[in-house]
């Protein structure tokens, strides 16, 4: 598939959010980070907040991303809203496949969610209930953090099961991606890419949009 850039609005002017996703028109979609405080030691925004961005942006990929417990009871609300992805993480959910399906049938991409700390191989026999896996290249919570190196071999891993399972599966990688690191995290085989300090970061954060979307693309084409 295509690499995909998700630029993560948690670094962007929240008071202005509209106005921010405005800025980003050639991304592939847009990441929305939804922290309870509890999961992950952050507070951002909830539903009625993602509500108004569906509202507002009828035509933009809204890829939701839920650092928040109690994942089969609040994540498939946010499939309810029209989002296109809603990942959860599996270190919050107790039925990881019953609330994936769910997701599904109420017409959104499932993701599942892992900590750094958290190993690939034990959803080598159920990765097909997933269209996405979001790999985390930092421990969640907060933006600006520094890639962690040693994730590269867990992106090469799920790279390989992705493989094998004969699916197209998204593979997410979230932390520390920039135009320092998209290329070595494209060579272990990710896909979609979330950036926000990067992307909100810069000058032009459109025109970043398109430099990592042309630095993932190099990296692919030479293999």
């Amino acid at each position: 598939m295509a690499n995909r850039i998700h630029p993560s609005v948690l670094n962007a002017n929240l008071a202005s959010l509209d106005g921010e996703i405005r800025r980003i028109p050639s991304s592939a979609g847009i990441h929305i980070d939804v922290m309870d405080n509890h999961f992950v030691p952050n507070l951002t925004l909830g539903l009625p907040v993602v509500e108004c961005l569906r509202n507002n942006h009828r035509d933009a990929f809204l890829d939701v991303h839920l650092m928040i417990e109690n994942a089969d009871v609040h994540a498939p609300a946010y499939a309810e809203l029209g989002c296109e992805s809603v990942t959860f993480h599996l270190e919050a959910s107790h039925a990881p496949i019953r609330t994936a399906r769910q997701i599904r049938s109420l017409g959104s991409r499932a993701s599942i969610g892992l900590r750094p700390q958290t190993p690939i191989e034990p959803l080598g026999d159920i990765i097909t209930e997933f269209d996405m896996v979001l790999i985390m290249t930092v421990d969640p919570g907060f933006g600006g953090q520094k890639f962690l190196d040693g994730m590269l071999g867990k992106i090469r891993r799920t790279r390989e099961i992705v493989k094998n399972s004969g699916q197209e599966i998204w593979i997410q990688v979230d932390g520390g991606v920039s135009e320092s690191t998209i290329e070595q995290v494209a060579d272990a085989g990710a896909d979609v890419f979330v950036a926000g300090s990067a992307v909100f970061r810069a000058d032009d954060p459109d025109a970043m949009v398109r430099s990592l979307k042309d630095l993932a693309d190099a990296r692919c084409a030479g293999h």
